[in-house]
C-alpha cells in the first residue's frame, strides 16, 4: 500500500511513518514546509509525485487554548485544509483517512461516547475540528474520519514527558482530577489505523485505548510505573482555569471497531508501561 502522510512530524505523524514503513508500506512523508494541507497546488503537487492509495491527514492546528484568540488559525488549518485535501482526493480517487478528537463533543456524558451521538463542541479549537470533519465528509466520497483522545508519543510533547520533566525539576505539581478521559499511546494507535485502513470502509470511527482515568489518576501511575515518589496534588478545574474549556468527560466508546469484530485496543496502562519502556531505552531524560 501507498501512503501519503501529512503532518509527518507530529507524535502520531512520526509513529505512523515507522509503523507503516516496518510493515512494507511505502510511505511518502510530508511537513508543512513540504505540504501546506491549505495550499491546492502543494496538495495536487504531492499527489502527483506520491501517487498515493490513501492520504492520512495527521496535519492540524493543536494549540487548544491559543485557538480561541486565533479563531481564523485554527479554522485555517482545521478546516480549510481538510477540505482541500478531501477536493484533492475525491478527484484522484483517493482514500483520505483524517485525524480528530474527542473536543467535538461538549464533555457533559457520563458514559462512554460512541461514533453516533450528536457533537457539540465548547471551544474554538473542538469546532474547528468538526468543520473538518463535515468538509471531509461533504466532499471526500471515501473518507475515514478518526477520532481519538488524551495522545502522547514518543516524539512529545506531551503530558508523560511534561509529567516526568516538572518532577525531575522538583516543581511541585497540581493536576485536575475532575477531567476524564482515555489517554492512548500511538504506539498501538498506528497499527489500528493500519487495520482501519486496509478494511476501506468509509465512516466515522473511535480509535483509543481502553479504560479511563482522570489528569490526576493518569499523573499518579506515570510515577508509580517511573518509580518516582513525588506529591501530585488534586485539584479542580476551577483551581486551573485555561482560556479555552476542556472537556469534564471525553471517554470515547471505540463501538464501530467493536462492532467489525476487531479487539480492543489495550488498556491505557499498558500504553504507558509500553511507551514508559520505550523512552527508556531511547535515553529520554528523566524517564
Amino acid at each position: 500500500m501507498k501512503l501519503l502522510l501529512t503532518g509527518a512530524d507530529g507524535q502520531l505523524g512520526r509513529e505512523l511513518f515507522d509503523t507503516a514503513t516496518a510493515s512494507g508500506h511505502a510511505v511518502h512523508a510530508t511537513t508543512r514546509a513540504g505540504c501546506d494541507i491549505t495550499d491546492a497546488a502543494a496538495v495536487a503537487s504531492n499527489l502527483e509525485e506520491a501517487t498515493p492509495d490513501v492520504l492520512v491527514n495527521c496535519a492540524a492546528w493543536t494549540r487548544v487554548d491559543a485557538a480561541e484568540s486565533d479563531r481564523d488559525g485554527a479554522f485555517r488549518a482545521n478546516a480549510l485544509g481538510p477540505r482541500v485535501l478531501a477536493s484533492a482526493c475525491a478527484a484522484r480517487d483517493v482514500l483520505l483517512v483524517h485525524l480528530s478528537t474527542d473536543y467535538v463533543f461538549d464533555g457533559t456524558a457520563t458514559d462512554p461516547v460512541d461514533e453516533w451521538q450528536q457533537p457539540c463542541p465548547r471551544s474554538a479549537y473542538g469546532a474547528s475540528k468538526l468543520a473538518g470533519e463535515a468538509e471531509v465528509r461533504g466532499l471526500a466520497r471515501r473518507h475515514q474520519v478518526v477520532r481519538t483522545s488524551w495522545l502522547y508519543g514518543s516524539h512529545g510533547p506531551n503530558f508523560v514527558l511534561t509529567m516526568l520533566r516538572a518532577a525531575a525539576s522538583g516543581t511541585p505539581l497540581r493536576v485536575v482530577s475532575d477531567q476524564v478521559g482515555t489517554p492512548t499511546w500511538t504506539g498501538h494507535l498506528a497499527p489500528a489505523l493500519l487495520r482501519l485502513i486496509a478494511r476501506d470502509l468509509p465512516g466515522t470511527f473511535h480509535l483509543t485505548n481502553s479504560g479511563q482515568v482522570s489528569w490526576h489518576g493518569f499523573a499518579q501511575e506515570i510515577f508509580a510505573a517511573s518509580g518516582i515518589a513525588t506529591d501530585v496534588a488534586a485539584i479542580t478545574t476551577a483551581d486551573w482555569p485555561t482560556p479555552a474549556p476542556r472537556p469534564a468527560y471525553s471517554v470515547l466508546d471505540n463501538r464501530v471497531w467493536r462492532l467489525l469484530g476487531e479487539s480492543p485496543l489495550p488498556d491505557w496502562r499498558d500504553g504507558l508501561h509500553a511507551y514508559l519502556a520505550a523512552i527508556r531505552e531511547q535515553g529520554v531524560p528523566g524517564a
